[in-house]
């Protein structure tokens, strides 16, 4: 009896474990729909340009303050970040507070499922807009 409540605890501990790791992945086609919201500042994928923020494409291992043509703030540019999920998602749940100085106003995705699902879209697109 004990070996086979212990095999569903263990079951049961593995489906969560994966079921977060699913979550933290983020979700591509969701993130595109959150995106709606970045849209008034930035665009990303083929064509794309700098406009209130920057064009986003190859934002994955693209140096914080680096997008061509764009004029970032000190502090984006002083900031040490090289854009992956970790940082990306701490910035977009709020930018003034991962990096204080920001000129980006906009308040954050208090949602880590919309952090993640953004992430996950945002990242799909290389430098020249296509997606990988």
């Amino acid at each position: 009896m004990k070996s086979i409540s212990l095999l569903t605890f263990a079951t049961g501990v593995a489906f969560a474990a994966l079921s977060g790791a699913a979550l933290a992945a983020g979700d591509a086609g969701a993130g595109e729909k959150v995106f709606a919201k970045c849209k008034a500042c930035h665009q990303i994928g083929e064509g794309a340009k700098n406009l209130i923020g920057p064009a986003l494409n190859g934002l994955d291992g693209r140096k914080a303050g680096s997008a061509e043509g764009y004029t970032y703030s000190p502090a984006v540019k002083d900031s040490g970040i090289t854009w992956g999920e970790a940082d990306f998602t701490a910035f977009v749940k709020n930018p003034k507070a991962k990096v204080a100085g920001t000129k980006m106003v906009f308040p954050g995705l208090s949602s880590d499922k919309d952090q993640a699902d953004v992430w996950a879209y945002v990242s799909q697109f290389g430098a020249d807009g296509k997606k990988k």
